[in-house]
């Protein structure tokens, strides 16, 4: 109990890193993020359905609670373009995007992802996140960056389109207005890409997006945009959150619970991955449940101070750590340099087209695509597989089924990996003079006729018990007088009742065979189990080894002479002692 107390305490470790150096680096590492979340938390909030001053509330409470909590001395938290799309997606059906009533559903879900992740914290499920495949968020990220790129592509061409739906609809109420296309918020838009283009070549610390911005609006000024008919951004009606309990029905809270699952999920796998990456690149600890519990909170404190759901973001913490951030007051500062930002710049933001946002949108929608990673994924089938269900869902689906279907075909994965482990049939070799084993059919090594090695690569447990011994069978017809088997059990971590009954079951089959059955095993825990389970007493001590020497020294005694007498492989050293070996011409007798 009292480490879960500690979790939520006030008094975080990282405050006693601070120091006057410290805190000069995190101050100018704050200020660069907060000059490019300006424009970001604007674009973010359009993708959620939300107006503009919503993103950055989310980030400057969000960003602050998060770092305050979280476990990350640089990742920032924030408003998300994968989040905000999901958040769309789930809502739009709910009410029409920028009301009053789905704002409030918005909040009512922040609120919601925030308590879920904060009982998953407390509860120290963090490890679980390690089973979902890395594949289904490289996937899903790559669904969602094309909804939100066809959803922009309107706003780039100032046309009108239908909000709502999935890729398809969308392409199809862009195509009915594509007669629409105004040249001037063409020009706006791809000024404003350009842009960002350019000055991210030649500096990324350059807080391109307000640069770009600022280009789009000189562009929209320069060709007179309002008088062309481009829509322009209303002013912000605050610049400061305020305290806000959202009023929804219970009937919504429960029709909400499915999508603020899925957000909180989404979240959860952005901030472990990007947390733990910049850890490892820092050599610093990571702890995930202390993130958890870090995300939690800032959603649900955010919920009630105007922000909607956020979780760690990539490039702005890329951003902190490559700008010299050396604890969480970096994103401290961040907020609090954003609050001064919109002070000052806040009165500007009537003079920005609508095209110049959407051509920012765009580019985040390109770089949300993990080329890279997506090339390397498609070197493994299984991987290949997750990528493609979580994808392609993502796109011909609702966005928040593709989380689903992701995370479903990462444990059909898994359950069919656990449950046909590879099983390995081993056979010595020299290297440098010494004798190792190596798989038999791998390095085309001759098997002794009469002794099988094997080796179990997983767990023996009921859902593997059937293709372990398919395969033994298998090898029976192949090999049907290797009667005499050497199972190795250093690479199973896990076997059940099912398992030890198989093993019982294999010893007696190979001894009514006129062979004989030995087990190699080493770990306490499995000895341990082998005995409670019953296969020890099954198997008898002398047939339990603790290595491949002893294993083998023990077993090739006990074989047919008359087999032994016609081979001439002699695959073990100790054959030397059997008929026909090298031994029997009276020659000094060695152990194997």
């Amino acid at each position: 109990m009292s480490d879960r107390l500690s979790m939520l305490s006030p008094r975080r470790p990282w405050m006693s890193r601070i120091n006057r150096a410290t805190l000069g680096a995190d101050a100018l590492a704050g200020l660069t993020n907060a000059a490019i979340v300006l424009p970001q938390g604007v674009a973010f909030a359009i993708i959620a359905g939300l107006p503009p001053h919503y993103g950055l509330f989310t980030a400057m409470i969000t960003t602050a609670v998060a770092a305050f909590w979280g476990s990350s001395s640089v990742m920032v938290s924030g408003p998300t373009t994968a989040i905000s799309a999901v958040l769309f997606t789930a809502l739009s059906g709910h009410a029409v995007p920028g009301t009053e009533l789905y704002i409030a559903l918005a909040l009512t879900v922040t609120v919601m992802v925030g308590l879920i992740q904060l009982a998953a914290g407390l509860a120290r499920l963090g490890g679980l996140i390690a089973f979902i495949s890395h594949s289904v968020i490289v996937g899903f990220t790559a669904a969602a960056a094309i909804l939100i790129g066809v959803s922009q592509l309107g706003g780039a061409l100032g046309v009108q389109v239908a909000g709502g739906g999935g890729v398809y609809e969308r392409l199809s109420g862009l195509i009915g207005a594509i007669g629409g296309t105004s040249p001037v918020a063409v020009a706006i838009a791809a000024v404003t890409l350009l842009s960002i283009l350019v000055i991210q070549r030649i500096d990324k610390r350059i807080p391109a997006y307000i640069v770009a911005l600022a280009a789009g609006a000189g562009m929209g000024w320069a060709l007179d945009a309002p008088a062309q008919g481009i829509a322009m951004f209303a002013a912000l009606p605050a610049v400061i959150p305020s305290f806000l309990v959202p009023d929804v029905a219970t009937s919504e809270i429960f029709d909400l619970l499915p999508a603020a699952a899925t957000i909180a999920f989404v979240g959860l796998l952005e901030a472990i991955s990007i947390g733990r990456s910049f850890a490892v690149r820092r050599g610093e600890r990571f702890d995930a449940n202390q993130e958890i519990v870090g995300q939690g909170l800032s959603n649900t404190i955010g919920g009630f101070f105007q922000s909607y759901a956020g979780s760690g973001s990539f490039t702005r913490s890329g951003l902190n750590a490559d700008s010299g951030a050396q604890t969480p007051m970096a994103a401290l500062m961040a907020a609090a340099f954003l609050l001064v930002l919109l002070l000052i710049l806040a009165p500007l933001v009537t003079y920005i087209p609508v095209p110049a946002i959407s051509g920012i949108i765009l580019y985040v929608a390109w770089r949300l695509i993990n080329f890279a990673e997506i090339r390397h994924i498609l070197r493994s089938r299984a991987e290949t597989a997750i990528l493609a269900a979580t994808f392609f869902t993502g796109i011909l689906t609702h966005l928040e089924l593709a989380i689903v279907a992701g995370v479903i075909a990462s444990l059909v994965l898994f359950l069919y990996d656990s449950a046909n482990p590879s099983i390995g049939i081993g056979a010595p070799t020299e290297i440098n003079g010494h004798r190792c084993f190596r798989n038999a059919d791998a390095y085309e090594l001759p098997e002794c006729p009469q002794l099988r090695m094997l080796r179990l690569n997983g767990p023996l447990f009921f859902a593997s018990v059937d293709a372990v011994e398919a395969a033994m069978r298998e090898r029976d017809l192949s090999h049907p007088h290797q009667t005499t088997q050497v199972f190795t059990l250093k690479g199973t971590e896990k076997i059940d009742m099912a398992g030890a009954d198989f093993l019982i079951s294999e010893i007696r089959r190979a001894r009514r065979a006129g062979g004989d059955f030995h087990i190699i095993a080493i770990f306490p825990g499995m000895l341990r189990r082998l005995a409670r389970l019953g296969v020890l007493k099954a198997l008898g001590e002398d047939n339990l080894h603790g290595g491949k020497s002893g294993a083998i020294a023990a077993a090739v005694p006990t074989l047919r002479d008359d087999i032994c007498r016609d081979c001439s492989l002699r695959v073990f050293s100790e054959c030397r002692f059997r008929p026909g070996g090298a031994a029997e011409d009276g020659s000094p007798r060695r152990a194997g």
